[in-house]
């Protein structure tokens, strides 16, 4: 049985976000020897009476994924840069494929691209948050058709020049557009749940991204991929919760991860991210802990 490759989740969420802890996470990452390094996005919560935060989402500020992963670009110089994912359709295309591209560049082209279309909710809110959309002032019927012509605008924009793009909802009047990514494209890797979104990932992306709520569910999710047609990588994001008020010592830690690490291999993901951001612990200890891991899984330093 092929193991999956392993990611970690940068410290991005407030009060643990930081300039040195971000920095300090992505070189021990590179050091332990993890493939890559992720961020996620989160614009808002809202704040209302019937609000439920089914997702679990953090109580707490999200910051900026592509910034993050500028910084922990900055500081690194071989692990890879995810995100998993940025809600593209908040951004127009060109926009977000200037950011990335820009990313890709300064990175010597590290970027693999996790792209959704709004999420955070249950499936009884169609996996999105309203209030974001409205924030982002974006319509809530921009996704499906308007997410698939969001990505192939962005795709001519990283295409030769002149670039144009007259569809629907977004229009590039013809001109040069840039930067280019580093080498001939930036991998797409599509955020999905339900069965239709995870179809149309196997038809558009480059890849599949996912979360492991339930190893069964994400089972299911990978073989409708297969089925589709997708042949791309699977990237599974796991969430590992602890006690409130025990320290996350390192077998807590390690007896946490190891059961997703074997699932993931079990269901025929090539990589799954791990995350200490739901979990109080202080950035030297995350430090600490990551090691731990590493050396359980058997990583060795570049």
């Amino acid at each position: 049985m092929t193991m999956p490759r392993v990611g970690i989740s940068l410290p991005h969420v407030e009060p643990l976000a930081g300039a040195n802890t971000i920095a300090e996470l992505a070189r021990a990452a590179e050091c332990f020897g993890y493939h890559a390094v992720s961020v996620s996005e989160r614009l808002l919560l809202p704040v209302r009476d019937d609000w439920s935060n089914d997702a679990g989402l953090p109580d707490a500020y999200v910051w900026d994924p592509i910034e993050v992963l500028t910084w922990a670009a900055a500081h690194t110089a071989r692990v890879r840069l995810v995100t998993g994912i940025v809600n593209a359709i908040f951004q127009s295309p060109v926009i977000l494929a200037r950011r990335l591209a820009t990313l890709d560049q300064l990175s010597h082209g590290r970027v693999d691209a996790g792209i959704g279309q709004g999420g955070g909710g249950s499936a009884a809110t169609s996996y999105l948050i309203p209030e974001e959309f409205a924030a982002a002032g974006v319509p809530l019927d921009r996704r499906g058709a308007g997410f698939v012509e969001h990505i192939r605008a962005m795709r001519a924009c990283w295409g030769p020049d002149p670039v144009e793009f007259d569809g629907e909802h977004y229009h590039i009047p013809r001109s040069t557009v840039g930067p280019k990514p580093y080498g001939t494209t930036i991998p797409l890797l599509l955020g999905a749940m339900v069965r239709t979104t995870i179809e149309r990932a196997a038809r558009l992306g480059h890849g599949f991204v996912t979360v492991a709520v339930d190893w069964d569910d994400a089972r299911a999710r990978i073989r409708w991929y297969r089925d589709a047609g997708g042949t791309g990588p699977v990237v599974v994001n796991t969430l590992q919760r602890y006690p409130d008020d025990a320290p996350v010592t390192p077998a807590a830690f390690t007896d946490a991860v190891f059961p997703d690490y074997a699932r993931a291999a079990e269901v025929g993901a090539d990589e799954i991210h791990v995350t200490l951001n739901l979990a109080s612990v202080p950035p030297d200890r995350q430090i600490d802990l990551y090691g731990v891991l590493a050396e359980k899984i058997g990583l060795t330093s570049p």
